[in-house]
């Protein structure tokens, strides 16, 4: 009973140490528009990293966004690994209002939820991945800033059960 007490405040202490507030984003430029960056053919350059830091795999994305008859941004994410694995994701997005979106795709457990202020989104989902022949249900935090030139960074944290499993980290430029 002592170790789960001791468990249990070490997860609240740690899962309370983030003071960044999206809000605080607001004054920020480039003024950043989820559907009006991805809407056209976008590249990105990644990398994931293990929570030691330890680079563990690489990958390009190509993305094309569309905007549907009904309003939804559709993002066609395809993804190319340094092991030559090929990936897709096919994300559906909608604009809720000024500053949230909700997002589904077929990995993603439930919605995704995005807030945006000034330069910066924050977008936060649960995803089914595949490691070695079995499917871990993971938590992003996915933090993406506009920089001037229309370059995105995205840094994204990778979670289970409040512990980092690792960072994807990704650079976006229009094509």
């Amino acid at each position: 009973m002592r170790v789960r007490s001791i468990l249990l405040t070490l997860v609240l202490l740690v899962s309370g140490c983030s003071s960044m507030k999206i809000e605080d984003y607001a004054a920020f430029e480039p003024t950043f528009d989820l559907f009006t960056y991805f809407q056209g053919n976008t590249r990105g350059w990644g990398v994931f990293q293990d929570r030691g830091g330890a680079l563990k795999r690489q990958f390009v994305v190509d993305i094309n966004g569309t905007i549907s008859p009904d309003g939804e941004l559709v993002m066609t994410e395809d993804f190319v690994w340094n092991d030559g694995e090929k990936s897709q994701r096919v994300w559906r997005i909608r604009k809720q209002d000024a500053h949230r979106y909700s997002g589904r795709a077929a990995d993603v457990v439930g919605e995704a939820k995005g807030v945006a202020y000034g330069n910066a989104l924050n977008w936060q989902y649960d995803l089914n991945l595949p490691v070695d022949g079995k499917v871990w249900q993971v938590s992003f935090d996915d933090w993406m800033y506009l920089q001037p030139d229309g370059v995105l960074l995205n840094r994204a944290k990778m979670s289970k059960f409040g512990f980092t499993l690792g960072e994807v980290t990704i650079a976006f430029q229009k094509k």
